[in-house]
């Protein structure tokens, strides 16, 4: 099967729209960048934007907290890179080498695009978009979405030297500043869910008989 560089059109209008989660990679706390207020505008509009920067894991923007990689075990519906074009062709290597049920849509902001990464695209049967900016595309077609309202949750080495964590939970849309300890994960609720990672494993198992993992993870922070 091969892929396809999806133009502006129906479908590609059905594909961002039926998409509920938008990994948005480069998505730093710098403010001047557009990786970051790609962000804003996204969730303004009813996505559930996923900010992936591995230097500025654990802050948030505008309430999403910024995740360092997009998480083994979730999902991508939408991957948008503010990339360069070599590090692009890192990440389109990464998803696929991902064993996924479904390939995700990536988008190549302006400025990513990368032959190579395309062509492997191509041949793994993945749709992808390029010469497009997914937040003028959902502004230019007017494209909206009802969010999902769901908290999120940090785990932070403490700062008071006993190695041991903390887990923080966090309501829809709250902001947080970066730990100045190590972040030992951060996601938000379906993330804890389907996380293959150590710590959401460890999370649910200590679920308790009737709990949902929504109120196990908060009784953890109490």
């Amino acid at each position: 099967m091969l892929g396809m560089r999806m133009r502006d059109s129906e479908g590609l209008k059905e594909l961002v729209s039926g998409a509920k989660f938008v990994h948005v990679l480069g998505a730093g706390i710098n403010p001047e960048k557009p990786a970051n207020t790609a962000i804003s505008d996204l969730s303004e509009r009813g996505w559930n934007p996923v900010p992936v920067h591995p230097r500025d894991a654990g802050a948030s923007i505008v309430g999403f907290p910024i995740r360092p990689r997009i998480e083994d075990g979730v999902l991508p519906e939408v991957v948008v890179l503010f990339l360069a074009p070599e590090r692009a062709r890192e990440a389109v290597k990464s998803l696929l080498v991902t064993n996924y049920d479904s390939p995700a849509l990536v988008w190549f902001q302006h400025g990513s695009e990368d032959t190579i990464a395309e062509g492997w695209l191509d041949e793994g049967g993945w749709n992808y978009v390029k010469n497009d900016c997914i937040v003028r595309f959902v502004q230019r077609h007017d494209l909206n979405r009802e969010s999902e309202e769901i908290p999120w949750f940090k785990q932070v080495q403490s700062d008071d030297g006993s190695g041991c964590s903390v887990w923080s939970v966090h309501e829809f849309r709250e902001d947080s500043e970066k730990s100045p300890t190590e972040l030992e994960w951060i996601g938000d609720l379906r993330e804890l869910e389907f996380s293959e990672s150590s710590i959401p494993n460890y999370i649910r198992s200590l679920r308790n008989e009737g709990e949902s993992l929504e109120e196990c993870a908060r009784r953890l922070a109490n």
